[in-house]
């Protein structure tokens, strides 16, 4: 099992993630945040890229917010689904 935080942007136009230099992973999403579409689109997006149920992917908080937490009831890790969504953790710069 795996519970993330995801920042998402419904009504963006395109179906893309980004990893910032900070750690937050962001969604950008087609689906308007109207009657539960972005959140269905979201949980749609993470099961097709995991290969998994759609059932298996759960936003247990933040339906109605941007900022969403997300529980994948599956044996993936968080750095698996990183590489899985063609992002790579970024490590901090030290000088």
């Amino acid at each position: 099992m795996l519970i993330f935080d995801v920042k998402v942007t419904p009504s963006s136009g395109r179906n893309k993630w980004i990893l910032y230099q900070n750690g937050q992973l962001k969604c950008f999403l087609k689906s308007p945040p109207e009657k539960g579409l972005a959140n269905a689109e979201l949980r749609k997006t993470l099961a097709k890229k995991l290969k998994i149920p759609r059932e298996l992917v759960e936003i247990i908080v933040g339906a109605t917010s941007r900022r969403k937490k997300i529980k994948v009831h599956s044996d993936v890790i968080y750095e698996n689904l990183l590489s899985i969504l063609g992002l790579e953790q970024q490590m901090p710069l030290n000088f």
